[in-house]
């Protein structure tokens, strides 16, 4: 062999000594359930529905926007919807009950960061417990649907009251 000859062969025995076993990068699915494990362990009491969701009771809590969603309200129809994180990013918890609901049965407590309020009536008013009395925080309705930053209120919601 001529040395022209031999530097393809030491480069290629070079990148295959250090690069070993090619792995493959984790799937959508795998990190979803990833995902959904941390948030049971972190929130005990939910039942897996899907790779992406958990069912406490009524509510329904996707752990991961999906594959190409950007941070935009993305509600479904018929639901409201809460969001642990700035500009509707997840965790996003959902409900679609009327009267008053305590979000700690669903290890929402303090968590709600923004919101989207994509039913067809009513409106809804998100409320901290502060003692004797309660203080409503603000609310959202078919007139004002979306709040992307619920400051100064973020992270104080207790309870939801939705009026049908």
């Amino acid at each position: 062999m001529t040395r022209l000859t031999l530097i393809p062969v030491a480069i290629l025995a070079l990148v295959l000594s250090i690069g070993g076993t090619a792995t493959a990068a984790p799937s959508d699915a795998d990190t979803n359930q990833r995902l959904v494990s941390e948030f049971l362990a972190a929130h005990p009491g939910g039942q897996q529905l899907g790779d992406n969701e958990i069912a406490y009771g009524a509510v329904i809590v996707e752990v991961a926007a999906p594959v190409g969603a950007y941070a935009a309200p993305d509600c479904p129809v018929g639901w409201f919807c809460f969001y642990d994180g700035l500009n509707y990013n997840y965790p996003r918890g959902k409900l679609s009950s009327c009267g008053w609901q305590d979000l700690g049965w669903w290890s929402w407590r303090d968590r709600t960061e923004s919101v989207h309020y994509n039913m067809s009536t009513g409106s809804l008013v998100f409320i901290a417990e502060t003692g004797a009395t309660d203080t409503a925080l603000f609310t959202v309705s078919t007139t004002k649907r979306t709040v992307p930053d619920v400051a100064p209120n973020r992270n104080r919601a207790d309870y939801v009251y939705r009026y049908c």
